[in-house]
């Protein structure tokens, strides 16, 4: 049964029996079951502190404040949505399916519908996307499976290069402080696990780079979002909390992967901390107010939360919590891409229109400035009046679609590569024949001919930007897992093959043949389909 709580109705995930056990503080901690080592590093983590009865007990899934005034408000600023029942395929099964589906774009929207089952992605977006936040619980721990999990990131410090503070923080909060507890170096298991056993939440920066199911899913989110889609994954043992009060900065999609936590999320505490710009600093708990939302996420649940919602997590004393946060959308505001817009704007206004170029009145600095703006003087609201004539003007300057460009750029910089099926690999300059053999290099050429049929390996993975001299095109395929690793990648286009490089965005998720470009000749034609193969960014449907 599906429903959306209108009157704050939810479903029981603890029993009473549970929830009077699980009544804790919000650092209560069970009792330790070995002493804790001293740190070899020198930092030793807070002693757990006794286990503490809360003063309201957790009896639900979701509790709001009991204030009947706080209550109604809080009914207008969450949802819970029950999928019990409802059919949705396990995360390994459906990335199957999806390598079977044609376009990536519609990949992207069917894996974003699974996120989000039994809700449907439509009303997300009316309803809730940068508005308030979204409970939903499936009685089903295996919806994430093989997305990522304690075994996953036990072998990755065993067979990585994990560095503390750069892949990886060990965090804890307790007593209302906050505290990063990173030695230098790499992060092997031996003192993970330690901080782990002595109370210290793990939060691993960028999973993708390690796992490739993260990787794979990231990659496909992006073209969604149409804006970066990152990572982090947190571990916290049972009974503590690694982090205190805070907003951030991004759409946050709360992914729980094993065991369960205890979420409070709290409402903007003003109107200037609505979809913030920036990420809070940390908060104390009276700076909050009361929750609106008071929940316990299990495994296969999601919890989504608007940017500048503030929020807390802790572990109740009987179960340890893995979750993954994926994000998107920072800095990706209608007021992010006037600050690129603007300037552009002004300088073709100060070259194409005189008014702009202009001198300031001579006396200016007499009647204008702080110091100046109590004073009841005419020439100051004649010169106002100037600037807004000028900023009105301004308007008709602005190139629009330049300053897009601009923010495609930065996104496919951001963007990870495509994760490429063995299909697409085959067909790519992946499988080309290129080998060693019999002391030379064999097969190093491709054969491209006019009627190969080729596409992009994605809808997004390629854009064509101009900067009012030249096009170029910028592309996502040999970008590193690794968030900036690499420079932004891009090739100046030739004039004769801009129009046959708009064709072949533009005819995706169809094949084409290389003799149908657009260009004068077919050296032109050829030329520019052996390029893109070198790059990795179409592949052939043979």
């Amino acid at each position: 049964m599906i429903y959306i709580n209108d009157q704050i109705r939810v479903t029981d995930i603890i029993d009473q029996s549970r929830s009077q056990k699980c009544q804790v503080s919000d650092i209560a901690k069970s009792p330790p079951a070995k002493k804790i080592k001293k740190k070899e590093n020198g930092i030793q983590p807070k002693k757990k502190p006794n286990k503490k009865k809360r003063t309201r007990p957790l009896k639900s899934s979701m509790k709001l404040s009991s204030s009947e005034k706080e209550t109604s408000k809080a009914e207008k600023d969450c949802e819970t949505h029950d999928g019990e029942g409802s059919e949705s395929p396990a995360l390994d099964a459906l990335l199957t399916d999806l390598v079977k589906v044609n376009n990536s774009r519609d990949r992207a929207n069917r894996l974003f519908q699974w996120l989000l089952h039994p809700v449907q992605d439509k009303s997300f977006f009316r309803d809730n996307w940068e508005k308030k936040p979204i409970l939903i619980q499936r009685q089903n721990p295996d919806y994430y499976k093989g997305l990522f999990s304690t075994a996953e990131f036990d072998h990755i410090l065993r067979n990585d290069d994990v560095q503390y503070g750069v892949n990886l923080d060990v965090t804890s909060y307790t007593n209302g402080k906050r505290e990063t507890h990173n030695p230098p170096g790499r992060a092997l298991p031996y003192t993970v696990w330690d901080f782990y056993e002595s109370g210290c939440s793990l939060r691993m920066l960028n999973p993708q780079a390690f796992s490739s199911t993260v990787w794979q899913v990231l990659s496909i989110l992006q073209e969604k979002f149409g804006s970066m889609a990152g990572a982090n994954v947190y571990l916290t043992p049972a009974g503590t909390q690694g982090f205190a009060p805070h907003y951030d900065d991004i759409e946050a999609f709360i992914l729980q992967l094993e065991g369960k936590k205890h979420w409070r999320v709290y409402n903007p505490r003003s109107k200037d901390e609505v979809l913030p710009l920036v990420s809070s600093p940390n908060f104390s708990q009276d700076e909050i107010g009361q929750p609106i939302m008071d929940v316990v996420l299990e495994a296969g649940d999601l919890l989504y939360f608007p940017r500048g919602f503030i929020h807390q997590g802790d572990c109740l004393p009987d179960a340890h919590s893995m979750h993954i946060t994926v994000s998107s959308f920072q800095r990706n505001s209608w007021g992010d891409l006037l600050l690129k817009l603007m300037p552009a704007a002004l300088e073709i206004a100060m070259e194409e229109d005189i008014e702009f170029r202009k001198g300031l009145p001579l006396d200016y600095l007499q009647f204008m400035g702080v110091q100046n703006s109590e004073k009841e003087d005419p020439r100051r609201d004649k010169f106002v009046a100037r600037v807004e004539g000028l900023m009105k003007k301004l308007v008709s300057f602005a190139p629009v679609d330049a300053a897009v460009d601009q923010k495609a750029r930065d996104f496919l910089h951001d963007c990870l590569p495509p994760v490429l099926s063995a299909e697409e690999k085959a067909s790519s300059v992946y499988g080309a024949p290129a080998r060693w053999g019999d002391g030379e290099a064999l097969d190093v050429t491709v054969k491209l001919k006019g009627q190969t049929q080729i596409r992009l390996v994605r809808a997004g993975a390629a854009r064509l930007c101009g900067d009012g001299e030249t096009v170029s095109l910028f592309y996502t395929t040999e970008n590193s897992r690794v968030y900036h690793k690499e420079e932004p990648k891009s090739i100046e286009m030739k004039a004769e093959h801009i129009d046959a490089m708009e064709f072949l965005i533009h005819s995706y998720p169809k094949f084409v043949s290389v003799a149908s470009f657009p260009c004068e000749t077919m050296e032109a034609k050829m030329s520019l389909a052996e390029l893109l193969f070198e790059k990795g960014l179409i592949h052939t449907a043979e």
